[in-house]
């Protein structure tokens, strides 16, 4: 069979549109495959749904500032619509859905709206059974919600986040097992739509993937935000009565609540790959920094090679695959991508945490409060810091981990300057806007020196 393409890409997530456009930008012939809906559950189930709520929430929040500020609201308070709500979140959903359909289209692929299973003569059987042929096959076929082995996930009322943000009402109380990203975002968000939330995290603090300071700090702004923490807790089974749903959790406690949120994390889909026989590291597809699969003419961006499972990563990666799949040469360099937990405050962070850095180096630590910051104080934003971690040698930037206001815009900074190996000694002279946010990363990397002049001198 001749091909038909230089290139087929399976999954239309962050991943795989963008390897798509980048393929048909570099002049290759692209064909885009995808089952669902074009953005994948980034932007339809993840990201964009997500964050339209969380903003939703945030002003919530920000009507308790009003009266300070001589606004009056009326005596009767506020009123929440969520199907109102979730109208709004369709609403930008669509947009963006559409853009990328136009940016497809404008680029001349070829998009199936169907299943794509990758074969190993190099084709793509589509779910109507018509098979695609390609010099090269893009898989970016993202992940799926994980499952936990515990008795009671399939009873009524036990969720996914998919489910909840579906949901044209808001449960009285809920119980969300796991205190990763999903957990709390989807905790700040309907703990300000009124729901009563208790998280369940088997480690010791939510987000423990994350500096431990940030971590310990953001669990105390959930609980003063009306959530309630079970950390260091397991789940044994999820059980349902009349008056409703009960988590069981080892030691014998006990939570009811009218939903449960499963929200333990993602695992890579493998399912349009399965018959390859692809060389696996704990279940994700091994890809090397060219994003070629143990396939010389399989390319496996995003999700599923588990590297980076962020959809800017999976964006990054995508156009590499596409790139190296049309003979080129690139590799993905991951070292520098930012993560952003959209709660509120905000959370950004990139490079090294302070455990990790004193594995590897001698350190320095600097941090700067909000509450030391005007932009900060002047917007009723005080709470959280900026701490950069530093090699003590050189001043090389390690890490920095942000709490506080636009932090998933201010660690863009941080990702840039490291990119370009800045030290403190130079982003401390950096002269930045007044008043600004931003200003903390530059007080921060200064304490790093022990030359903050907006703090007190160190004892």
């Amino acid at each position: 069979m001749n091909d038909q393409y230089d290139v087929i890409v399976v999954g239309g997530g962050p991943a795989g549109y963008m390897a798509a456009l980048r393929a048909a930008r570099l002049g290759g012939r692209a064909a885009l495959v995808e089952m669902d809906t074009l953005g994948g559950t980034c932007l339809n189930r993840g990201c964009i749904p997500t964050k339209t709520y969380l903003k939703t929430a945030e002003y919530i929040r920000r009507l308790g500032d009003y009266s300070r500020r001589g606004i009056r609201l009326g005596s009767t308070g506020f009123t929440f619509d969520m199907p109102a709500a979730r109208a709004e979140k369709q609403r930008v959903v669509r947009a963006l859905v559409g853009g990328v359909q136009g940016l497809v289209k404008a680029g001349g692929i070829d998009y199936f709206n169907t299943r794509g299973t990758v074969r190993a003569d190099k084709t793509v059987v589509l779910g109507s059974g018509e098979t695609l042929s390609a010099r090269a096959v893009i898989y970016a076929g993202g992940s799926v919600t994980s499952r936990l082995p515990v008795e009671g996930l399939d009873l009524p009322g036990v969720i996914t986040s998919d489910d909840l943000l579906d949901a044209d009402t808001v449960p009285d109380s809920m119980v969300i097992v796991g205190g990763g990203v999903i957990g709390v975002e989807m905790a700040s968000a309907f703990a300000a739509f009124g729901c009563k939330i208790t998280i369940v995290e088997l480690a010791d603090t939510v987000l423990p993937m994350l500096d431990e300071e940030i971590s310990k700090s953001m669990g105390k702004l959930l609980e003063q935000q009306g959530v309630r923490l079970q950390t260091g807790k397991s789940l044994e089974r999820i059980s349902r009565d009349s008056g409703g749903l009960t988590v069981h959790l080892a030691g014998g406690a006990q939570l009811a609540a009218e939903k449960v949120l499963v929200a333990v994390g993602r695992s890579p889909d493998l399912s349009g790959v399965e018959e390859l026989g692809l060389a696996l590291d704990r279940g994700c597809v091994r890809v090397d920094e060219g994003m070629r699969s143990s396939l010389p003419w399989l390319y496996a961006p995003g999700d599923v090679n588990g590297r980076s499972m962020l959809a800017h990563a999976a964006f990054h990666m995508g156009e590499v695959a596409a790139a190296n799949a049309l003979g080129r040469g690139e590799k993905a360099d991951l070292r520098f991508v930012p993560s952003c937990v959209y709660t509120s405050p905000e959370i950004g962070c990139v490079g090294l945490t302070e455990a990790q850095a004193r594995r590897r180096h001698e350190i320095l630590v600097g941090r700067f409060p909000f509450s030391g910051n005007g932009r900060a104080l002047a917007g009723g934003h005080s709470q959280g810091f900026v701490k950069v971690v530093a090699g003590a040698k050189y001043g090389q930037l390690l890490g920095v981990h942000i709490l506080g206001p636009d932090a998933a815009e201010l660690i863009n900074e941080a990702a840039a300057l490291m990119a370009m190996e800045i030290t403190v000694h130079e982003l401390k002279d950096i002269i930045h806007g007044h008043p600004t946010f931003s200003e903390a990363l530059m007080e921060a990397a200064a304490d790093c020196l022990g030359e903050c002049l907006h703090l007190p001198r160190r004892t």
